[in-house]
């Protein structure tokens, strides 16, 4: 049985369009050329949509390990061009990747930041 906890619906006008651990999930096939990419079903809405979806590694050609590396070397303050002649990769493809991993990280923080808490020490609005 897979885990399918992490995931959420990735359909915007789903009712359950974000929630993860709802249950509404179901793994309906696996695609990529070995057959190693998970598609997920949404029982709410009836879409279909990739287990990458809404991640870096959505419609990526390159292997996993590769973007991870693309993205550790930008985290370090490598430059674009230096990033892409260590990894053998063109430049470009190190600023897409760099640009897409930067807005998932700032939906993400929206994401966070609209369910935290309030800071105990401030006077409730």
């Amino acid at each position: 049985m897979d885990d399918l906890s992490l995931f959420c619906c990735q359909n915007p006008r789903c009712v359950a369009y974000g929630a993860r651990g709802a249950g509404n999930l179901t793994v309906c096939g696996r695609i990529g050329k070995r057959k190693h990419i998970r598609q997920l079903y949404c029982r709410t809405c009836k879409k279909r949509f990739s287990e990458h979806k809404g991640t870096v590694f959505y419609r990526s050609h390159l292997p996993p390990a590769k973007v991870i590396d693309i993205l550790q070397h930008v985290q370090e303050g490598n430059g674009m061009r230096q990033t892409g002649r260590l990894l053998h990769v063109k430049e470009d493809t190190v600023i897409r990747y760099a640009r897409e991993a930067g807005n998932h990280a700032q939906s993400l923080h929206q994401q966070l930041v609209t369910f935290s808490p309030s800071h105990p020490r401030t006077p409730a609005r």
